[in-house]
């Protein structure tokens, strides 16, 4: 069942980044676009398209012309039934696709899309600025000293091994408040930590939806959320369009989501999503705007 209301109290987070090599990001003043760059064959959407080097910076150029603020580089597929890919093998995809976006865009935060620890640390080494770890820190015991001794910004995604939730949402969020503790724990300033819902990462269709329509209770923990949902398939199993057809399904979601209080989203379609984030901010943020002039 679908629990959304209007989150009045929601205010956003506004937050000042100064990352390494002078980039810089905002957050409070309108919603970020986080453009999807996969340098693996098997993605459940566009896998194959960028293994190339100049291909995928060609790519990065063209979500940078749409609008982007951040790329996320992944070199291991994270859709159900994924390949795992061996330490090396992930460093061979994604080390020279940063380096070379880095030396193209040298003003487009970088996010590292991976759970294993090496790679977050070799990926910022070679000018990476941000970990993305769909694990939340659990696969690797030490993610949380690399993201502290870095002092990046890291993206905590709700995901477990099992679906056995007592009662959904709170176990999600007490999750979530398990890998803040972790962070917290091994140094990583408050400050550097937004969190993910984790759409489609061990949830059913109907977990999905449940967690569409209460994302306010993620935004209300006080931390940046994230959120990526992009052509995954809760939206096409809705639309019964394949992937590359779902973007107005996905539009969908990114509205509900922006109406939340989500800050960042994490896209395929970089120009359809900055338009559509463009016109909730437009609405979302003025009404937060106006509740505080009274």
């Amino acid at each position: 069942m679908l629990a959304y209301k209007n989150n009045d109290n929601w205010t956003p987070s506004i937050r000042s980044y100064e990352l390494s090599g002078g980039v810089k990001l905002e957050l409070g003043h309108r919603t970020l676009i986080m453009g999807i760059l996969n340098t693996t064959p098997d993605s459940f959407s566009d896998g194959g398209r960028f293994l190339e080097i100049e291909a995928a910076v060609q790519h990065a150029r063209a979500m940078v012309a749409d609008g982007v603020d951040i790329i996320d580089i992944g070199g291991e597929s994270t859709r159900p039934g994924g390949e795992k890919v061996g330490l090396e093998e992930e460093l061979r995809r994604v080390l020279p696709v940063i380096r070379a976006i880095r030396q193209e865009l040298p003003d487009t935060a970088i996010s590292i899309d991976t759970y294993k620890a090496e790679t977050a640390r070799q990926a910022l080494e070679a000018g990476a600025h941000i970990i993305n770890d769909v694990w939340a820190l659990q696969a690797d015991e030490d993610m949380a000293s690399v993201a502290a001794a870095y002092g990046c910004p890291v993206i905590l995604s709700h995901n477990r091994h099992d679906r056995n939730y007592a009662d959904f949402i709170p176990d999600v969020i007490a999750d979530l408040r398990s890998s803040i503790g972790t962070a917290l724990a091994a140094g990583v300033a408050a400050e550097q930590i937004w969190l993910d819902p984790g759409i489609g990462f061990a949830k059913d269709y109907e977990n999905n939806l449940t967690m569409m329509g209460n994302l306010q209770q993620l935004t209300a923990i006080g931390y940046p959320v994230l959120l990526a949902t992009s052509r995954k398939r809760f939206i096409q199993n809705t639309l019964q369009l394949a992937a590359e057809q779902s973007i107005f399904g996905t539009a969908a979601t990114v509205t509900l989501g922006i109406a939340q209080g989500c800050q960042i989203v994490r896209v395929h379609d970089v120009k359809e999503m900055k338009q559509t984030a463009k016109m909730a901010d437009a609405i979302v943020y003025r009404q937060k705007s106006l509740r505080n002039e009274f």
